[in-house]
């Protein structure tokens, strides 16, 4: 509850949803995927995701292993060294379809992504699907909390 009436009726203080806020969290979520890019301005794109989320952030891989739980520089640092460090060539990841939803100052996007690169020469390409949690603090929307899943034996995505 983020405020209650001396009757005691839940109220909120929460502003009301806007098409700026859907926005917003879109921009962030292309932004994230933006990222995952190897090549030239690595370590730029890498600032900006750290700006995109919160510092107690929490990230977790599950595809079909025990859950991974990683805080910012636990996600960040490895992904960084393996987009600069020369085995994994012409990488991106970029969203395919999702949702958003937002109520108040919380917002959660949902949905497939895609993957394609070129690691120790050998082409590859993937399908999976991410979480993205984010909350509305005083410098904007920012990322809480995000979790993903990728395609293998018995969990696929529908074809596109």
């Amino acid at each position: 509850m983020c405020a209650v009436t001396s009757d005691a009726t839940a109220t909120t203080t929460a502003t009301t949803t806007t098409a700026s806020d859907r926005a917003e969290v879109l921009k962030i979520v292309d932004a994230f995927f933006g990222a995952f890019v190897s090549g030239p301005g690595c370590g730029e794109r890498m600032d900006g995701l750290r700006a995109l989320l919160l510092p107690q952030a929490v990230v977790v891989r599950t595809c079909g292993l025990e859950p991974a739980v990683m805080g910012v520089e636990d996600f960040i640092a490895p992904r960084e060294a393996l987009l600069t460090g020369g085995t994994l060539e012409h990488f991106r990841e970029w969203p395919v379809e999702g949702r958003v939803e937002v109520f108040g100052d919380i917002a959660h996007w949902f949905g497939s992504y895609a993957k394609a690169g070129t690691q120790d020469g050998e082409p590859f390409t993937g399908r999976g699907m991410k979480t993205i949690q984010l909350v509305r603090t005083a410098g904007g929307w920012r990322i809480s909390a995000a979790a993903w899943d990728d395609e293998r034996d018995g969990v696929e995505l529908p074809p596109v």
